[in-house]
């Protein structure tokens, strides 16, 4: 049985971004914004997805925009009082990325008891907010000093709107990365949240390796069940919200449209 399954129940599950409001300092923090409201938004959000019938929900400070390398303490201090609050209401196996910290983002899921993590963990990449470069090494050792043995990490192969920094082809990097860093599974985004990750790409690595790859971005009720053939599972975020606008909040029917689909894949499997 692959590790996905006994998480998560299902094979190839589908696991639903929960964007978190921004937090005070954020430059998208509103006046009239607070911590309360972030909350209630969240169990709204919460409450859409798990009765959608989703299998995983990731906590992400997504609204956190533009990312910081090391977060301020606010970020996984907010985060940590969300889910806190929420946790008696948490019915699906739950997971946490603080963007872009690596670190902080091991410290979260110890400090809320999450199941899974993902971010971008090894590598060095260069984009719009300058060079990303997570210290692995740090990193596996926080989640073994931490006793997080059982906390399941997917690491994004490719890093959004960045690139690596030495031109690699994404099989390679993938193949490198099992071997130096033993990651649970992989990620193959699109440039941003709401793009569709390239297929080919999804397909091509996991055809040649021998851990799941899930696709990170672009899903939707038209795609979910090709994106579901060649891969291991979704993260699905944007598609869910209103109008399927990556500022708006979850929407309970496009969410259950989109689990729809997949519970027909799944029996037409």
């Amino acid at each position: 049985m692959s590790w996905t399954k006994e998480v998560f129940g299902v094979e190839k599950p589908i696991i639903a971004l929960l964007h978190l409001n921004a937090f005070p300092g954020d430059p998208m923090f509103k006046k009239g914004d607070s911590m309360g409201k972030a909350v209630e938004c969240a169990r709204a959000d919460l409450k859409a997805l798990q009765d959608g019938g989703v299998d995983g929900v990731l906590f992400s400070n997504e609204f956190s925009l533009p990312y910081q390398r090391k977060i301020d303490y606010i970020g996984p201090a907010a985060m940590a009082r969300i889910i806190g609050e929420l946790m008696p209401e948490i019915k699906v196996p739950y997971g946490v990325d603080c963007e872009s910290d690596a670190i902080a983002t091991i410290d979260l899921a110890a400090a809320v008891e999450a199941k899974f993590v993902r971010g971008t963990f090894a590598g060095v990449y260069a984009g719009d907010m300058g060079l990303m470069q997570p210290d692995i090494a740090a990193v596996t050792r926080r989640k073994k000093a931490l006793g997080l043995e059982d906390l399941k990490m997917l690491y994004f192969l490719n890093n959004e709107a960045d690139e690596y920094i030495v031109e690699r082809d994404l099989l390679s990097i993938a193949k490198s990365t099992i071997f130096n860093c033993n990651p649970d599974a992989f990620c193959v985004m699109g440039q941003y949240a709401g793009e569709e990750a390239n297929s080919d790409w999804i397909a091509d690595v996991r055809r040649q390796i021998d851990i799941p790859v899930f696709c990170g971005t672009g899903c939707n009720v038209k795609n979910i069940k090709d994106k579901l053939f060649i891969s291991d599972g979704a993260c699905v975020g944007t598609t869910f919200k209103k109008d399927g606008d990556f500022k708006e909040h979850i929407d309970g029917k496009r969410v259950a449209d989109f689990m729809e689909q997949v519970r027909a894949y799944r029996e037409g499997k």
